[in-house]
């Protein structure tokens, strides 16, 4: 761990972070009274196809540094998913209410396997 590494995993998240702010407001923007978390929702799945993409490049090319990978995956993408936020918004679902719960269940499952899904493809776009 080099103080390199360090900077680049900070500029990442840091970058990835506000990415995630913008995009997750603005897509719940279009839905603001909806109880499913749209926004948070699109994010992690948008960053789960993006890692999918870098690591399919990654595995395939030796296109770019170690530091600029931190900085992409580590940094970016770890900074523009939400795993934390989906947890806590999982949560809140389901203390609510049963109906809420319901929903919740949805939301996780259709996150999983959505973002699965995604980084699968993300990767054998690649290809």
């Amino acid at each position: 761990m080099t103080l390199t590494n360090l900077l680049a995993v900070f500029i990442g998240s840091g970058l990835g972070g506000m990415c995630r702010y913008l995009c997750s407001n603005y897509i719940q923007s279009f839905t603001p009274r909806a109880i499913f978390p749209w926004g948070t929702f699109a994010v992690n799945i948008i960053g789960c196809f993006i890692i999918g993409i870098l690591y399919g490049l990654f595995d395939r090319n030796n296109i770019c540094n170690p530091e600029m990978r931190l900085l992409l995956t580590v940094g970016f993408c770890g900074g523009f998913t939400t795993f934390s936020t989906f947890i806590n918004e999982n949560y809140l679902l389901f203390s609510h209410s049963s109906t809420n719960s319901l929903i919740a269940l949805l939301y996780l499952l259709a996150s999983v396997f959505t973002g699965f899904i995604m980084l699968y493809l993300g990767h054998r776009l690649t290809a």
